[in-house]
């Protein structure tokens, strides 16, 4: 089976807690000798850290989801630098815009986010992107703070317009594939990403959410990231090894502390 990394995952949900040591095991066997299990929450930074320690397969990131900004004081740019001192930490993020169902927060929201980028910035470290129902903004603010100084970027579980597409990849950016791609009504998504780069292309599971066909409606696990990836291959029009392989080599790109 070709190699894969699930570039975003959340292995220290409770979902998880039981089965943990062969949710992994499982996703090596089964090709995806990597992961990222994502912290959303300053109380979830040690479980993530000591997930990230015990699986050698496991690195991880640390950012505040937009959803949870309102809930606690807005994070600090020196909070997520000394984070990124653990060297398995390997991005930043999530951080975003949700205005689906906290659009009462988004001035905060807006804020967080430009902490965020100021602290990839610091650490040289890439952001990871949560966007919904907020195409317009975070357009408007990657574009403003890329021109204030250079930072990567995945917007990841990429399902937003074509126009947010293409503002990303038009700075550089990296579009993530999650299993949404694999479900019957998402042809407007898939044909977003045929025409993408395919050296911009990462792939994830967002586990435990959103399983893929034929998956659909279980439990996400960073195993199934084999059937987003053959979706992708699909996609592009290339064998799965090929696809596989430029997944790969977008991710070393994009995540450089990853090692193996």
């Amino acid at each position: 089976m070709p190699r894969l990394t699930d570039s975003h995952c959340h292995l220290d949900f409770p979902d998880f807690d039981e089965t943990r040591d062969q949710v992994v095991a499982d996703a090596v066997a089964a090709g995806v000798e990597r992961m990222v299990t994502i912290c959303t929450k300053r109380a979830g930074l040690a479980n993530v850290e000591t997930i990230s320690a015990t699986y050698p397969a496991v690195w991880h990131a640390f950012g505040i989801h937009p959803m949870r900004v309102a809930e606690e004081p807005i994070i600090t740019v020196e909070e997520l630098v000394n984070a990124a001192q653990n060297p398995r930490m390997v991005g930043i993020g999530e951080t975003g815009l949700d205005y689906h169902y906290t659009e009462e927060s988004k001035a905060d929201q807006q804020v967080s986010l430009r902490l965020h980028i100021e602290a990839c910035r610091k650490t040289g470290l890439p952001l990871i992107i949560h966007s919904r129902d907020a195409d317009e903004d975070m357009a408007a603010i990657l574009t403003e703070e890329h021109a204030k100084g250079a930072f990567n970027c995945v917007m990841h579980c990429f399902s937003s317009s074509r126009a947010l597409a293409e503002t990303a990849l038009g700075l550089g950016f990296y579009l993530s594939m999650s299993g949404i791609v694999t479900f019957r009504k998402s042809q407007e998504l898939r044909d977003i990403f045929a025409d993408a780069p395919l050296d911009r292309i990462l792939v994830e599971t967002d586990s435990p959410y959103l399983a893929p066909t034929p998956h659909r409606g279980k439990r996400n696990e960073p195993a199934f990231t084999a059937h987003t990836a053959a979706m992708g291959a699909e996609i592009f029009g290339v064998e799965p090894d090929t696809f596989a392989a430029a997944t790969e080599a977008n991710f070393e790109r994009l995540f450089p502390r990853v090692k193996g």
